[in-house]
């Protein structure tokens, strides 16, 4: 298993553009794959969505239980607004995790609730749709590891090839 192993489980997700713009922050984020259950996405899987064809390197997979199979000392960790939940804010997230969010439309079964090693909330007023909280959850878990070091290096690399803006320098004093 890599230093650390990041999954994203998405139960029956319905819309096919938020699967493919969480395909889009798995590879911003560098998740490891992502799984699904349920039929309504395959049904709609014809309308592309996935911009920066993310699933050509990290896998997209249908699948009967998004725990099996999983790599030894991975954590379930369910994203939900649930009474009793941690907010994301005070959650430490472990090196291994298997993301799990519930559907657009619906929550998340309380069997799989009790499962989880933890489950989040993350603390807004009201609901965001499925990949807005994709991509907050990532982006906590980046901004909280070791990799969260930035530079221009990285500015260059993951840019839009049609952006060249730069921040204008102070002038000498």
């Amino acid at each position: 298993m890599p230093a650390s192993f990041v999954s994203i489980g998405l139960i029956d997700p319905k819309s096919p553009s938020n699967v493919g713009a969480v395909m889009r922050a798995a590879g911003c984020y560098q998740v490891n794959e992502v799984r699904y259950t349920g039929g309504r996405y395959d049904r709609a899987a014809r309308f592309h969505t996935d911009t920066k064809n993310v699933s050509l390197s990290i896998p997209l997979t249908g699948v009967t239980d998004l725990l099996s199979d999983l790599p030894d000392g991975t954590s379930v960790v369910c994203v939900e607004l649930v009474e009793g939940a941690t907010a994301l804010p005070l959650f430490v997230h472990p090196d291994n995790a298997l993301y799990v969010f519930g559907p657009e439309d619906g929550s998340l079964d309380q069997a799989l609730v009790d499962h989880a090693d933890a489950v989040v909330y993350v603390p807004t007023v009201g609901c965001m749709n499925l990949a807005a909280t994709v991509n907050v959850v990532l982006y906590d878990r980046l901004a909280k590891s070791a990799r969260a070091q930035g530079s221009d290096a990285l500015i260059r690399s993951s840019r839009d090839t049609n952006n060249s803006v730069r921040v204008k320098q102070p002038a000498p004093q």
